[in-house]
């Protein structure tokens, strides 16, 4: 597939108002300017964009697509195991349903990206992966292995729990469930390592938990914290830096009033819901105005939906309210390409559109956040999935 005569934001080094893209075996394999475009094309299928905007595609880093099934109540309800608080070894792969009408949503708004994942009823809740919205096999959509762990802080972990009358009610409790486990996975991985140095030494006893939070504690996988207020934040900061986690802030609903001190610490907030009422007493300090200020203190940040609480199909729109509430429009628009897969650990695949990345990318006549715009073409692994 060869685009030309296209406006093209790479979200790298440099765009093209009057470029070129090609695309081979589902990659991007070349972009530049028209005037260097080579006269031999070969057997590429040539569209004239006529200078429609092209972007990369874009990237939801906070859902629950696919968890929390379109149209259904506890049936397609598989985000919260709230019958154990403490359940790493759950996984998202064994959730998602692809042939959710939602996905069909995502795509027909321009995303090609998710990241999804269980809800935060636990304070360890399970893995998270980030997958392609095309597709009829969950296993042949995800990107590469599980790209985090959920943690929950807050208020969801204790209502949870406290009808059941069990551990945790208290953000204390809630906190020290994580602690707890994370000890025992370190222990687990020491004794690990020490019966293979010591043939003398007795491999610790197969534990599917601990198994599942090596990679987080060898920080070969994020370690996404749900954390809302202020002081939940402030908690995940402290427990990362107690286990030397990879941290990531996801919600961060209040993360505008201490944005000095997370871009200090640096760590990274995925903002979002950012379309939403103030539901609940930890939201109270919503504002739309979060994202940008973020993004102006130096914050990595991403904006999500946190689908289905905002349907996935107002993405981009999302991205706009943060525009009009003072972030700056390319800023917003990285927030949902490539600072989402830099946050997530996915940059090498997706979020820019670059020779050696899947070929995602889609195609505006008009301002992509606008609550009008619908994408004229969507393209996904090389393959046109969408086009007006």
């Amino acid at each position: 597939m060869l685009l030309i005569n296209a406006n093209i934001t790479t979200m790298e080094e440099k765009d093209f108002e009057n470029g070129y893209v090609l695309v081979k075996d589902g990659k991007f394999e070349k972009i530049g300017d028209m005037s260097e475009l080579p006269k031999k094309h070969g057997d590429d299928q040539v569209i004239d964009l006529g200078g429609k905007r092209v972007f990369p595609g874009f990237i939801d880093a906070h859902s629950h697509l696919g968890v929390w099934e379109d149209g259904l109540g506890a049936e397609g309800d598989d985000g919260n195991e709230d019958t154990d608080p403490v359940s790493p070894q759950l996984r998202a792969i064994d959730a998602v349903n692809p042939v959710d009408f939602c996905f069909k949503e995502a795509v027909d708004a321009g995303i090609t990206t998710v990241l999804t994942g269980p809800g935060s009823a636990n304070p360890i809740a399970g893995d998270w992966i980030a997958m392609k919205t095309v597709g009829r096999r969950i296993d042949d959509m995800v990107l590469g292995k599980s790209v985090g762990m959920k943690f929950a802080l807050g208020e969801n972990p204790k209502m949870s729990y406290h009808s059941k009358s069990q551990t945790p009610v208290t953000r204390m409790a809630t906190a020290a469930l994580i602690r707890e486990q994370l000890k025992k996975a370190k222990r687990y991985i020491s004794d690990k390592e020490q019966a293979e140095q010591d043939e003398d030494y007795d491999e610790p006893e197969y534990d599917m938990k601990c198994e599942a939070l090596i990679p987080v504690l060898k920080r070969e996988m994020k370690a996404f914290f749900h954390a809302h207020r202020t002081d939940d934040i402030f908690t995940a900061i402290r427990i990362s830096k107690e286990f030397d986690l990879d941290c990531v802030i996801v919600h961060g609903t209040e993360g505008y009033l201490i944005a000095d001190i997370l871009k200090k610490e640096n760590v990274p907030v995925i903002a979002g819901p950012i379309i939403c009422d103030r539901s609940k007493p930890e939201l109270k300090g919503l504002t739309p105005k979060n994202a940008g200020v973020l993004n102006q203190k130096g914050v990595l940040t991403a904006i999500c939906t946190d689908h289905p609480v905002i349907p996935i199909q107002y993405l981009g729109l999302s991205a706009g309210i943060a525009v009009g509430a003072g972030m700056d429009f390319y800023e917003a628009l990285r927030a949902i390409t490539i600072n989402a897969a830099r946050i997530c650990g996915i940059e090498d695949k997706v979020g820019s559109i670059k020779s050696g990345k899947c070929a995602d990318l889609v195609v505006f006549d008009s301002d992509p956040f606008s609550s009008y715009a619908k994408p004229e073409m969507v393209v996904v692994d090389g393959n046109m999935v969408e086009r007006l």
